[in-house]
This record gives C-alpha cells, sequence and structure tokens, in this order.
C-alpha cells in the first residue's frame, strides 16, 4: 500500500463507481453526511481489497470540509478528489440546494485546493441541469466564478426573486459549480494538480429515481424516448469518463467541463423535444 491518498465526498453510486476505478492500490476516505451510507460503502470497497476510511461530513459547512482535509492530510498524500455530493431538486428546499451544492461545492474546491500533491487529479460531479439556464452576463459569470466563497449566497442573482424555486437554484447551483471549478483550476495548477468536472444527464441512482418518481417524471421518460441511447446513463459511464479524466492521460486537461446526457442537452437548445423544457 503506498501513502497516496484519494478522497471521495457522496457514498453514492457514482462516487462509488469512480472510486473503485482510481483508488486501488490507495488509501481511500470516504466522507458524507449519512453514517449508514459511510458503513454500508466502506463493507463493499473493504471487502474488494480496498483499503478505506470514513468520515462524517457535512459539504454545507466549511469547519466540516476541513476536518475531511486534515484527516485526508494524516493520511498520506493527497492524490485525488471526487466530489459526488449533493441535493437534488426534488429532495430540499432552493436555499438547501444553494447552501450544499453551490457554496459546499466551492469551498471543497477552495480548501483541497491548497493541499493536493503535485500530480493530483480532481472531479466534481455536476449536471446537465447547469447546461438548461440561459447564457449570463459576462458580469454574472464572473461573479459567480470569482466571488469570495463566503459571499457567494449574496449575490443579487442567487436571492429570491431570482431562485423560485428549488429547480432553478439547482441549475444554478450546477452552473456555478463548472464556473468555479474553471477558476480554481488557476489556483489548483500551482500545486501542479488539475481539476475538471463531468455534467451527467439522467443517470440511475437512488437521487435519479427519487426525480423519476416525482412530479417531472413523466417527462424525464419522455425525454429518454427521444435520446440515442433511449435510455438512462449508468454509474459506470460517467466513472469510465471520470478515470481517463483522473489519469495522466489526460495531463493537458484541466479547468473544463465534459457533458455526458446522451445529447438531449443539444435537443434542449437545438431539437424539437418539448418535453425536455421543464
Amino acid at each position: 500500500m503506498n501513502n497516496e491518498v484519494v478522497v471521495l465526498f457522496g457514498a453514492g453510486a457514482i462516487g462509488e463507481a469512480i472510486v473503485r476505478r482510481v483508488a486501488a492500490g490507495r488509501k481511500l476516505l470516504l466522507a458524507d453526511y449519512s453514517e449508514d451510507k459511510l458503513d454500508t460503502m466502506k463493507q463493499n470497497l473493504s471487502e474488494a481489497g480496498f483499503s478505506v476510511e470514513t468520515i462524517k461530513a457535512d459539504l454545507s459547512s466549511r469547519a466540516s470540509i476541513k476536518e475531511v482535509v486534515e484527516k485526508a492530510k494524516l493520511l498520506g498524500e493527497i492524490m485525488g478528489l471526487v466530489n459526488a455530493a449533493g441535493v437534488s431538486p426534488s429532495q430540499a428546499s432552493a436555499e438547501q440546494v444553494l447552501k450544499v451544492d453551490l457554496y459546499g461545492t466551492s469551498v471543497l474546491l477552495e480548501e483541497f485546493g491548497k493541499v493536493m500533491a503535485p500530480g493530483g487529479a480532481g472531479i466534481v460531479i455536476s449536471s446537465q441541469s447547469g447546461h438548461r439556464l440561459p447564457g449570463l452576463s459576462v458580469e454574472d459569470n464572473q461573479a459567480l466564478a470569482m466571488t469570495p466563497t463566503e459571499d457567494l449566497l449574496n449575490l443579487p442573482i442567487l436571492q429570491p426573486d431570482v431562485i423560485t424555486d428549488s429547480l432553478a437554484a439547482y441549475q444554478y447551483a450546477k452552473r456555478t459549480n463548472v464556473l468555479r471549478v474553471a477558476a480554481e483550476s488557476v489556483k489548483w495548477q500551482k500545486r501542479e494538480a488539475r481539476i475538471n468536472a463531468i455534467s451527467p444527464g439522467i443517470i440511475m441512482t437512488p437521487l435519479a429515481l427519487d426525480e423519476l418518481n416525482g412530479p417531472r417524471g413523466a417527462g424525464y421518460k419522455k425525454m429518454f424516448d427521444s435520446m440515442v441511447t433511449k435510455r438512462p446513463g449508468t454509474p459506470d459511464e460517467i466513472a469510465g469518463l471520470a478515470e481517463l479524466l483522473m489519469d495522466r492521460r489526460s495531463a493537458f486537461i484541466t479547468g473544463s467541463d465534459f457533458l455526458a446526457d446522451g445529447g438531449i442537452t443539444a435537443q434542449y437548445w437545438y431539437g424539437d423535444v418539448s418535453e425536455v423544457r421543464n
């Protein structure tokens, strides 16, 4: 066992699929708000031969994220970060979505950007929802990308007159994730480390099942019929892309976002599929 560490935030299906590919022979630190999920994933991965530690963590809390950083540092050199944590529009209020998915991800990028080892790489799992927003102004893009994290939620563009429901909050959060990845990658480069984002479409996970069984479920099912795959994606399909982006083969790629959604965003903007416009 070497001294390299991979940290996973979010003990869900996509995160597990990614770390199974990138954490073999390394120490793995799992962080999640749910101790039950941590215990289940630790057992699964330990039985598969991985060296696993866990820590309960709250993505919406800087103090909690710092605790994860400190534990990871004690384990060794931090070579990998995977952020697959978050809440969906059907699970949380607009305020909670912004606090967890937007603010929390920004803190995570910031704090781990201070400690990544040379040659390290990270992945943020964002969402196709960030690509559903119309083009923002240069000023708004700059504000979402560059505003100090503790001031982010005070931006005019993130106030209730703009963010009218949890879906809007989710879209803005995921757009901001991608912008923050680009901005923070400049700081990561100073440590000779890389960070990229993946924006998946509908991937079959428990979170996706919540959405499919929610008020927008019928629209999603019609969406699948219009897609090249005729189905939602799988965690392994996202993990394959993440593995490539965290590998040395992708040493020339950082600060980027990769949309992996079966083509539905292209249909949203340029096709004739009204069902996806929700």
